[in-house]
């Protein structure tokens, strides 16, 4: 059985109340439960966590080493910001696929640049809580190496 660890970063606990026209109005209870569901009919365990702290995220990254086959991640503001984050998931050698609500690439000038971009295999943005359940589709399907024993 695939499993995914989904990592929600800052400030994502307040979706649905949150620049709503930005964001929109959908919970992160909501995409969670959403997630759950897709997962249970792909056949795919998921961990979700989420955290407002950088050195949290890190060490979920780097404890999830052993057991995650691919990490969809969220870092929300630290996606422009942490290079601890990027290295985590540099370090742990599992597939990361970025995730954005919105389009970092049509905001503004600082937003549009990501640590996590290089070390991820892809990234997908813009489409709000269906970056989520597309992220996970690609997690589903993505080719992944054979695991060393």
């Amino acid at each position: 059985m695939r499993k995914i660890l989904v990592i929600h970063g800052p400030n994502l606990n307040l979706l649905g109340e949150r620049e709503p026209n930005v964001y929109g109005l959908v919970t992160l209870e909501e995409i969670n439960k959403e997630l759950n569901a897709h997962a249970a009919k792909s056949g795919v365990e998921l961990r979700i966590v989420q955290s407002n702290h950088e050195g949290e995220i890190v060490e979920t990254i780097q404890n999830s080493r052993h057991w995650a086959d691919v990490i969809l991640i969220n870092p929300a503001a630290y996606t422009h910001t942490s290079v601890a984050i990027r290295d985590a998931l540099s370090a742990v050698s599992v597939p990361a696929i970025e995730v954005h609500l919105s389009n970092i690439h049509a905001r503004e000038g600082f937003r549009q640049a990501s640590h996590v971009s290089p070390v991820a295999v892809g990234q997908i943005a813009g489409f709000g809580k269906n970056s989520y359940l597309l992220a996970l589709q690609a997690a589903v399907l993505l080719d992944l190496p054979e695991k060393k024993k």
